[in-house]
């Protein structure tokens, strides 16, 4: 099987080259991805639970999906490539914003990425695959919100830092949708 490349970026999400996956989080190099949030009718977070396979994070809680995008695919295209991989359905997704976060690891591995937030809206049962996710669940924000800060140690690390700055920033959307 052939190792998947990350597209390498700058700060201002300009491609500047494509490395080795696995490469780049052992080298921490600043590498373009994307986080996906799935919310239902009653502003639920849909959360999934890493597979207890996966390399790094394994059994952890995080948003609905997150990869990286290939090269030539845009950041909504990769986001219901990687919607229906792992969690069996595709939804409209909007682009909502970015950021770039480090989070390293135990195993000495390092996301170092530039994160492109998307959000979506789906109501029926997933159909996970389960070499990806071991559960998912529907969870309300404030419910996530106190659940981290109670339990730190079951959320994966990146997840940690995008739903502070999503949880804010998903506040602002609300008040405008008032």
């Amino acid at each position: 099987m052939i190792e998947e490349k990350v597209i390498l970026v700058n700060e201002k999400d300009e491609q500047i080259g494509l490395m080795p996956k696995m490469e780049a989080h052992e080298k921490a190099v600043l590498h373009r991805a994307f986080s996906v949030f799935i919310f239902n009718d009653k502003n639920e977070l849909m959360l999934q639970q890493r597979a207890l396979t996966k390399y790094h994070s394994p059994g952890l809680w995080t948003n609905t999906c997150c990869s990286h995008q290939r090269e030539g695919e845009s950041n909504l295209k990769a986001g219901k490539r990687r919607l229906q991989e792992e969690m069996g359905f595709v939804t409209p997704l909007k682009e909502k914003t970015s950021f770039i976060y480090k989070a390293p690891f135990d195993n000495g591995l390092t996301e170092h990425e530039l994160d492109h937030i998307m959000v979506g809206n789906y109501n029926a049962l997933p159909q996970i695959n389960t070499e990806e996710v071991e559960a998912w669940k529907w969870m309300p924000l404030e419910a996530v919100k106190k659940d981290i800060q109670e339990q730190p140690e079951l959320y994966t690390a990146w997840f940690k830092i995008i739903f502070d700055k999503f949880y804010q920033f998903i506040n602002v959307i609300d008040e405008s949708n008032s």
